[in-house]
């Protein structure tokens, strides 16, 4: 062979070796990124058109994917949408939400999980199928939440949250006003975006989780935290004596305090369970003082204030509540009522009143209970209960139970009574600080807090009302959110009617 023909060869040997070292690379080690890349079509294209799993409530398909005539193959059909929105979110080409987004993976097909599912479909030449999910959710009780707050009128904003507390289950979310998946889901891509468009330019914001993404004072409900930091001291129970009387004035301030009830605190001595059953700010706001920010910070965190406990494979998007560290004395003063600084989302206040029922622990939040296989219908994955933290003794929450079945018995929560059943519960009205574009002020947040039955506890409850159409003087935790508390609570502990 002669030298030009050689070295002709030898430079297309090099162009082959180059060729399968380059198509040796794609193909394998950098598949997974090209697969991966927003702009890859292909592969969109090829997801967008597989059989979504279901996602499950109760043995029913509140998500799922049904055929199409259309390229494709596959659309997303939300069952009760309007009931269920703010936990599915909503699955279209190139974006999810919600548990859509959660569950993304196992839902798509996609999970480590359900590999040999891949491998039987590839055998077979089926197309892959993703996995269904099961939710926590209560039926029953995530129907009372919803229309509960329905019934509060056409432009309430607000959220329930419903936890077993001994597992951390979510049993009920809501959230209002709410929106229809089925919309924003439609494969008239252009419809679909003028939906989507229409919704979040809305002042009421219905694409907000409002469980889990919305953060306001928690009023007086927050004085079973400040209670619970002033027992587990050792130097306070139920029936302490507490400076209380009609007004009380700040530390390093000339601002005064007023209470918010007509009666039970106008004494200038009252136990402390008499304060807590009236709700009596100027006994709440100086006990803070006494307990001392530090352990104010400490029992806020305890229960799960500055922190994220809900996993992102459970729900996206969880705002974070705020217990400030470091609070100066008038500061710490109005934390003890849930003024101030202090933020919570109807998640964390739900966790507060879990805890109380929990015997003082508190469990992790979860939403997803488990994974099942698109064929056999196999439990791949049983989600755990995990415990998140100790956030006081059984004695002091065993004391705090106490005082809150005597704001349900004789206080400001007995809307929420449940005849025969003992249900422990406390209010709160918070002033929200906020003014109109008219100048008169917003009106305040009414809240809920309560669990039942008070010495074998099943269910712990929040309900937070952001705006309620009634006039101020009548929005009340009591009086507005007790009832939904209590329809909650009926709907677990006796699901049958």
């Amino acid at each position: 062979m002669n030298k030009p023909i050689r070295t002709v060869s030898i430079f297309c040997l090099l162009l082959f070796l180059a060729l399968a070292v380059n198509a040796t690379y794609l193909q394998y080690y950098h598949a997974n990124a090209l697969d991966d890349r927003t702009d890859n079509g292909r592969v969109a294209t090829a997801t967008f058109s597989r059989e979504r799993g279901a996602i499950m409530v109760g043995g029913t398909a509140i998500a799922e994917s049904v055929p199409t005539k259309d390229q494709y193959k596959y659309q997303r059909v939300y069952h009760k949408p309007f009931l269920y929105a703010p936990i599915t979110g909503w699955y279209t080409f190139g974006n999810e939400t919600g548990m859509e987004r959660a569950q993304n993976s196992f839902l798509s097909g996609e999970d480590d999980s359900l590999f040999v599912n891949r491998l039987v479909d590839l055998v077979n030449g089926s197309s892959t199928k993703g996995g269904n999910v099961l939710l926590t959710i209560d039926p029953a009780a995530q129907k009372a939440a919803y229309d509960g707050l329905r019934k509060l009128g056409a432009d309430v904003q607000g959220a329930v949250v419903a936890l077993q507390p001994n597992t951390g289950k979510i049993l009920a979310m809501v959230s209002l006003p709410t929106y229809d998946p089925n919309k924003l889901a439609d494969h008239d891509f252009k419809k679909a975006n003028a939906y989507a468009s229409k919704l979040s330019k809305m002042k009421s914001q219905p694409l907000l989780n409002r469980a889990i993404q919305t953060t306001l004072a928690p009023g007086s409900t927050f004085k079973v935290v400040t209670a619970s930091a002033a027992v587990g001291t050792g130097r306070y129970n139920a029936n302490t004596l507490m400076p209380a009387g009609d007004t009380y004035t700040l530390p390093q301030s000339h601002s005064v305090v007023h209470n918010d009830v007509l009666s039970g605190c106008s004494n200038s001595k009252i136990p402390l369970i008499q304060a807590l059953e009236f709700s009596c700010n100027t006994a709440f706001a100086p006990l803070a003082v006494k307990v001392g920010a530090s352990a104010m910070h400490q029992q806020a965190e305890g229960f799960g204030f500055n922190q994220r406990y809900l996993d992102s494979d459970q729900l996206p998007g969880q705002a974070v509540s705020q217990y400030p560290a470091g609070e100066d004395a008038p500061g710490t003063a109005l934390s003890g009522f849930g003024q101030d600084s202090v933020t919570a989302t109807p998640l964390q206040m739900a966790m507060v009143t879990a805890g109380i029922a929990n015997h003082g622990v508190v469990m992790k939040p979860y939403l997803v209970d488990s994974q099942q296989s698109p064929t056999s219908f196999e439990t791949l994955k049983q989600f755990p209960s995990t415990q998140l933290s100790q956030a006081t003794s059984s004695s002091t929450a065993s004391e705090i139970t106490r005082m809150m079945v005597a704001t349900v018995q004789s206080g400001t929560a007995t809307p929420a009574a449940i005849p025969g059943i003992q249900v422990a519960g406390k209010t709160g009205t918070a002033q929200s600080g906020l003014t109109n574009p008219d100048g008169s002020e917003v009106p305040p947040y009414a809240w809920f807090i309560g669990f039942a039955p008070a010495q074998s506890p099943k269910v712990a409850v929040a309900v937070m009302l952001q705006h309620v159409d009634q006039p101020t003087d009548e929005i009340h935790g009591g009086t507005l959110g007790g009832p939904i508390a209590k329809a909650v609570m009926e709907a677990v502990l006796n699901p049958h009617g």
